[in-house]
């Protein structure tokens, strides 16, 4: 077995040999597989192990709460490194305490051996993520500005859809434009929005 003088040294060659965590346990209310704290140390114990570390996962308690040591020993250099994942426990029994231990074990341990299960979380929520509304068709658009803006008679019933319009395009925008400049309203570019000229003009001269 070749010596290596420090534990990064010995890690980085272990993880040249590591494979990714197979999904091979089946989770009921999600409907889907995952990688159980067997997969995970299938895939990472041995070749840790090839290359003198070990891997010891006590749990205890600090300040802030129950947790799960993960730590890599090193035999050759004596030197270890270790992390702690918090014990969150649904239920206040040894069947929740033993499902948080067996889950803090298996995500400390891929985290410290720096593994992955064949198919990444960041994936799954990729896939899973909602898409985007997509926006109507310019065309039906424009129909519908051309049948409700002869209806609209006020700044604030073209200020109500001036966003909408903007988000159509340029021409449908001109509609509301056109429709404002009809009606003798006039547009506040500090406001961002149309004001009845003519109150407007009042209001300055009281």
């Amino acid at each position: 077995m070749t010596t290596y003088k420090s534990i990064a040294a010995a890690l980085a060659a272990a993880q040249t040999t590591m494979g990714k965590a197979l999904k091979q346990s089946n989770n009921p209310h999600f409907k889907s597989k995952y990688a159980d704290l067997g997969n995970v140390m299938d895939a990472c114990l041995p070749a840790l192990n090839a290359v003198g570390i070990a891997v010891i996962q006590p749990t205890g308690e600090d300040e802030f709460g129950r947790y799960v040591e993960t730590r890599l020993i090193h035999g050759d250099s004596g030197e270890h490194l270790s992390c702690r994942v918090p014990l969150i426990v649904n239920k206040n029994d040894m069947q929740g305490y033993g499902s948080a231990v067996t889950y803090g074990r298996r995500y400390g341990l891929m985290a410290m051996a720096g593994i992955a299960p064949e198919d990444d979380d960041g994936n799954a929520a990729a896939a899973a993520a909602p898409k985007k509304a997509e926006k109507p068709p310019v065309d039906e658009e424009m129909a519908w500005f051309k049948e409700h803006l002869p209806k609209m008679s006020s700044p604030d019933h073209l200020n109500s859809v001036m966003m909408r319009a903007k988000s159509a395009g340029r021409e449908v925008a001109k509609l509301v434009a056109d429709r404002a400049n009809e009606l003798g309203f006039d547009f506040d570019p500090d406001q961002r929005c149309y004001v009845d000229l003519q109150a407007h003009k009042n209001a300055i001269a009281n």
